[in-house]
Parts: C-alpha cells; structure tokens; sequence
C-alpha cells in the first residue's frame, strides 16, 4: 500500500488588521538593501507546532488531538505588537510581530498539542516556543543583508487577538511559494464545527 505524506502544521488564524500592518511594514524594508520575501497575506498566521510529514492515516488521529485540546482550552486574548527578527539584525532571515497578552494559556495549549501528538510519533519542538508571526523572509546566499532597522524601529498600535480556534493545515511546496489547505479547524470551548 502507497503511504502517502504530507507537510502539516497547526496555527491560529490572524486577524485582518495584520494585513494592512504588513502593508505599512513593507515601506520600511528598502529592497535596494538586499532581497526580502513577504509572506502572502492568505498564508500569515500564529504556528503552533510543524508537525511535518504526516501520513495519510495519522489526518485523523492529529485531527482527534485537536479536538480534545480544544475542547479543554476557553478563548483568550493576546494583542499584537512590537516587531523583530531571527537570527540577528545583521543577518535577518524572519521578519516577525511579537505577541503579549495571555502567554500563559499560549504556551497552555502549545504543551498539550506536543503532549497529545508525541505518542502518534510526531516528537516535541527540541527548541522553546516564540509565539510569534512571520511577515517576511530572507534567504541566502544574497549580496546584501537586507537592512532591517526602519522595520524593527516601528511602532504601532497594538492589535487585539482573540484566539478561539486553530487549525490543521497542509502545505504543499511550488516554485512560486507554498499553498495552504485547511484540513479542519477546531474552535475552542466544545462549541466545533
């Protein structure tokens, strides 16, 4: 029989003022600096795990975690704000907003996904958890770093963020970029779809 695999992850959906911060977060990113690639805006989200190369028969079970995770977890808030990057400044490869707010049940929720896939064999993160969301990348080798400075100097008003649900999604790899399928969405506090 033919096992089939494919790349997922678990993430929370953003709000749509995300996009329009992106928008404004671009003009501060010179591309004569150095090459940087935005994320798309229907591609933006919160990661909550990579759970990686999942075969066709694990959908259910990871799709089973969730639910349990989600019946378990209330809705909180957490706003957005601040800007920042991985590794360092003078070799950036993610371009991120940062999150405040509720962490605690945050990283709640990040522990029981990891407790409740580790015994399908999907292994727990060996790096601590960054909540964080990705706006723009860059890969390379490139001429130049990209000078990131204006970026991580930008202040906004912070965002409100209701978490409430999550999602399973795939990723399948093209030239152009990834594309997203949502495999199933699970909402927070027994009320699913």
């Amino acid at each position: 029989m033919n096992h089939r695999l494919i790349r997922t992850f678990i993430a929370i959906p953003v709000p749509e003022s995300v996009f329009n911060l992106q928008g404004n977060l671009k003009e501060t990113i010179l591309e004569k600096t150095g090459k940087v690639r935005w994320v798309r805006q229907d591609q933006l989200h919160l990661t909550i795990k990579f759970v990686g190369d999942t075969p066709d028969e694990s959908i259910d079970e990871v799709r089973g975690v969730m639910q349990k995770v989600a019946d378990q977890i209330t809705p909180f808030d957490l706003s957005i704000q601040k800007t920042g990057c991985f590794p360092k400044i003078e070799r950036p490869r993610v371009m991120w907003i940062g999150l405040e707010g509720a962490l605690d049940q945050l990283n709640q929720l990040v522990e029981m996904v990891h407790n409740g896939l580790h015994p399908l064999g999907f292994p727990r993160e060996e790096k601590n958890f960054h909540p964080h969301i990705t706006l723009a990348r860059a890969k390379y080798p490139q001429k130049n770093a990209p000078d990131i400075s204006s970026f991580l100097n930008t202040s906004y008003d912070p965002i409100p963020f209701q978490i409430e649900k999550f999602q399973f999604i795939s990723s399948e790899l093209f030239p152009n970029g990834p594309v997203y399928t949502i495999l199933s969405t699970h909402f927070f506090g027994n009320n699913s779809v």
